[in-house]
């Protein structure tokens, strides 16, 4: 088995805990309404949100995949940092056993933040498809951008 990691960071002008509450912490909610087209639905299997939780991410017509099931790992509201674990679906690919992410939004000068996220394909020996992680990079930053602006035109929301 091997591993295969790469580091995305995208910044910000919404200061770190709003960047959290709403790309982490409502993100079931939120992505659905800013980008249905990524994810359509996301459904709780098991769990509180906590350590342990297992959802279900239907992803939106015409995506690339139809859905994939993570376990949260762990959460720290205060450091706003999540780990979660891809477990299944059709975005594991031939020879990826399973994805883990590493989320932290940390403080940016100016008051904005920084998204910062290591993914890890662990892999039953073969390579990951540079495309596969291009096109997961290339959903990340548009994801991201459009919670941005989301929280920037409703800043009450969080």
């Amino acid at each position: 088995m091997g591993v295969f990691t790469y580091e995305q960071e995208i910044t910000s002008s919404v200061p770190p805990a709003k960047m959290f509450k709403a790309a982490v912490l409502d993100a079931d909610n939120l992505i659905p309404k800013v980008r249905p087209q990524a994810i359509k639905c996301v459904e709780v299997i098991q769990g509180d949100g906590g350590p342990g939780t297992i959802k279900k991410i239907h992803f939106g017509e015409g995506h690339k995949f139809k859905s994939m099931t993570h376990r949260i790992d762990a959460i720290d509201k205060e450091k706003f940092s999540l780990c979660y674990t891809v477990i299944d679906g059709d975005v594991l690919t031939d020879g990826v056993e399973s994805i883990c992410h590493e989320l932290t939004v940390v403080p940016a000068p100016g008051g904005g933040s920084i998204y910062k996220n290591t993914s890890k394909y662990h892999t039953k020996g073969a390579e990951v498809c540079e495309e596969h992680v291009k096109g997961g990079k290339e959903d990340a930053l548009a994801t991201f951008k459009a919670i941005e602006a989301y929280v920037l035109a409703h800043p009450d929301a969080y």
